[in-house]
């Protein structure tokens, strides 16, 4: 939280010290528009989570074609490391009451499900909060180039971090949940 708290707060501080050296505004505008189109992004990514976050899950399921992850995107995330960098991002899923930050129950499959459901309810949620942060050019279009370009930019890098931890775990969690159920099915046939 700190991490994207710092980019944010340092992104905003850009924007706005560019704006007021370049003279594309006054300084008390630059400073305005820069938290208008910040708490916009805000409120615009809290609105998609909340629409998703209402949606049934059976729309996400562990099969659903449209969240799986291709091997060309499971080297890629190698390439990229997220392993080495996906905790530091920051989880708001427990806002909606389920935080995807740790497993809790790694040895139950219902568990495990619902984990894939909501980590493809998170996909959907931040792929569509990419483009919906530049919604704020149209609404101050007198800054439109210089500040809420830039800001949208930040709202979408932020956005796309999260995307690839969640799609980086899913391949994970379903070869988890496949050996869980093979588990149990040695043991029903034990019986």
């Amino acid at each position: 939280m700190k991490l994207y708290l710092s980019i944010i707060g340092i992104g905003m501080a850009v924007i706005a010290t560019l704006n007021i050296a370049f003279q594309t505004a006054s300084w008390y505008y630059a400073v305005l528009a820069v938290i208008w189109c910040t708490a916009l992004c805000f409120a615009f990514d809290g609105g998609i989570a909340f629409a998703i976050n209402k949606m049934p899950d059976r729309w996400f399921g562990v099969d659903n074609r449209l969240y799986a992850v291709s091997d060309w995107e499971k080297e890629l995330y190698k390439k990229l490391k997220v392993r080495l960098w996906k905790d530091k991002v920051w989880e708001l899923g427990g806002l909606g009451g389920f935080s995807k930050k740790q497993l809790a129950d790694p040895s139950d499959p219902a568990y495990i499900e619902k984990f894939i459901v909501e980590c493809n309810k998170g996909v959907l949620t931040h792929r569509l909060s990419y483009p919906i942060g530049f919604l704020t050019m149209l609404l101050i279009p007198s800054c439109s180039l210089t500040i809420a370009l830039p800001v949208a930019v930040v709202n979408m890098f932020l956005n796309i971090l999260p995307t690839l931890a969640l799609r980086y775990n899913t391949p994970k969690l379903k070869a988890m949940l496949k050996r869980l159920h093979r588990k149990k099915e040695r043991t029903l046939e034990k019986v």
